[in-house]
């Protein structure tokens, strides 16, 4: 499975990717890590090859596309970005991403949305996709406006963020 754009390649994580994927984390603590609940100061290569291999095991069962954001040589890393928690009887997928703060505010995030969002649709036949983000994630906000998501509503307890219940803010994208 390898999505690209004219500058982004959207592919499953391969173990050699741990050292990239562990430096991105480690640099993206004052922006990634406020809000993802995997984040840690200490994040190892262990950690990462232990994702990974989830991430193939759910895509292996078509129940989840967790994947990893590169350049277009794909090589470079960038982020994460995931169709995930798929409802196959109502058609809904769940879309996730982040982006290494090295690489933020470059437009991959929306890029990289955009097209997993056409592969969420036109291949895995979802009608409906929905970003659900912490109500005071600005960037993350952001990037779901960017790419068209309609807001609908913040949804009280609706995410568990450092133990307790937080508000979130519930878009839904729309095939095209």
């Amino acid at each position: 499975m390898k999505l690209s754009t004219e500058d982004l390649l959207l592919r499953p994580f391969e173990d050699g990717d741990a050292p990239q994927f562990v430096a991105a984390a480690r640099e993206s603590a004052k922006t990634v890590g406020t809000w993802m609940p995997w984040w840690n100061a200490d994040y190892s290569r262990e950690e990462a090859r232990i994702w990974f291999e989830i991430c193939r095991a759910e895509i292996a069962k078509k129940s989840g596309y967790d994947i990893g954001i590169f350049l277009a040589d794909g090589e470079s890393f960038a982020g994460g970005i995931a169709i995930n928690r798929i409802d196959e009887e109502n058609k809904i997928g769940n879309v996730g991403y982040w982006i290494r703060e090295s690489m933020q505010n470059r437009g991959i995030c929306s890029r990289a949305v955009e097209r997993i969002s056409e592969f969420g649709f036109n291949d895995l036949g979802l009608v409906r996709l929905e970003i659900i983000i912490l109500a005071d994630n600005a960037p993350s906000r952001r990037v779901a406006e960017k790419c068209g998501g309609t807001l609908e509503c913040i949804a009280e307890n609706r995410l568990i963020h450092n133990g307790r219940p937080m508000p979130a803010a519930v878009y839904s994208l729309r095939r095209p």
